[in-house]
């Protein structure tokens, strides 16, 4: 049993902001929804450790489609930052903002970027993209465009309350679908522009400004046993992120930009990470 030890812990802490939720809001949805997200990411790890090769994108499809088709086109929540913003200014803490803070400000702190490996509707899609496996360098100094993203959602949610907007609501749900529709479109461009279907991520997404700082601290990290690992380097041209596995430290190169996709792990040679 010790080897299902992972998706056990990954439940029971799920399951503990929802029971949390539930009764501190006094809304069974919260019970749901985060069972769910719970069940499903557990779900995913189960799967891989019984050597399912398609573990993650179940996770992916469960998880991505649920926030974007149920949470978002049925019941109308903005789960992109635009939809954090609208809620953070009414002070309201419900839908995204707590969404937020679970899985994208504070669970970092346990799981580092796995929102973005098994989590992300827009990278559900991406990965569909035949460049699983990056064909070219990391472009570095385009880093800087995931802040230029990340400030105009907030200005733009700004400009709404400043400039007293009536039926906000209605604009953050259609913000929602055409926000979603000019992500993908750019994600799609930027995979086939840079061989690479996380350019995005990379690139950017607005989300990893919230992200990367905190998944520096993260619990759940790939390490390697460097008595095992024979430098082949196949782990760092498999990565989706262009991490350095093989150094442990926290300050490695990309550290912060690991998905736990785990193709590292599964194309070691030497089972060393």
């Amino acid at each position: 049993m010790k080897k299902y030890l992972h998706p056990i812990l990954i439940f029971a802490i799920f399951e503990t902001v929802a029971v949390t939720l539930w009764l501190t809001k006094g809304n069974i949805f919260y019970l749901f929804n985060f069972s769910y997200i719970g069940c499903s990411i557990a779900l995913g790890i189960f799967l891989y450790i019984r050597k399912y090769k398609h573990a993650r994108r179940v996770v992916q499809l469960l998880v991505g489609l649920y926030m974007l088709v149920y949470l978002g086109f049925i019941k109308g929540e903005n789960m992109q930052i635009e939809g954090f913003w609208y809620y953070l200014f009414t002070g309201v803490f419900e839908a995204a903002t707590i969404h937020y803070a679970v899985a994208k400000i504070f669970g970092p702190l346990i799981f580092g970027r796995g929102w973005c490996g098994y989590a992300c509707w827009t990278a559900m899609v991406l990965d569909f993209l035949p460049y699983k496996i990056p064909k070219a360098p990391r472009k570095k100094k385009l880093g800087v465009l995931r802040y230029v993203t990340f400030a105009a959602s907030l200005a733009f949610v700004a400009a709404l309350f400043l400039a007293h907007v009536g039926n906000i609501e209605r604009i953050m749900f259609w913000a929602f679908i055409i926000g979603n529709a000019v992500y993908y479109a750019a994600g799609i461009i930027l995979a086939f522009v840079f061989k690479d279907n996380r350019a995005f991520c990379k690139y950017l997404c607005p989300i990893t400004v919230f992200l990367k700082p905190m998944s520096y601290f993260s619990l759940f990290r790939v390490k390697c046993d460097h008595e095992k690992c024979v430098s082949c380097g196949k782990c760092k041209r498999v990565c989706p992120m262009n991490v350095d596995v093989t150094d442990n430290s926290r300050r490695r190169e990309n550290g912060t930009e690991c998905i736990l996709c785990m193709e590292c792990v599964k194309n070691c040679p030497k089972k060393a990470l």
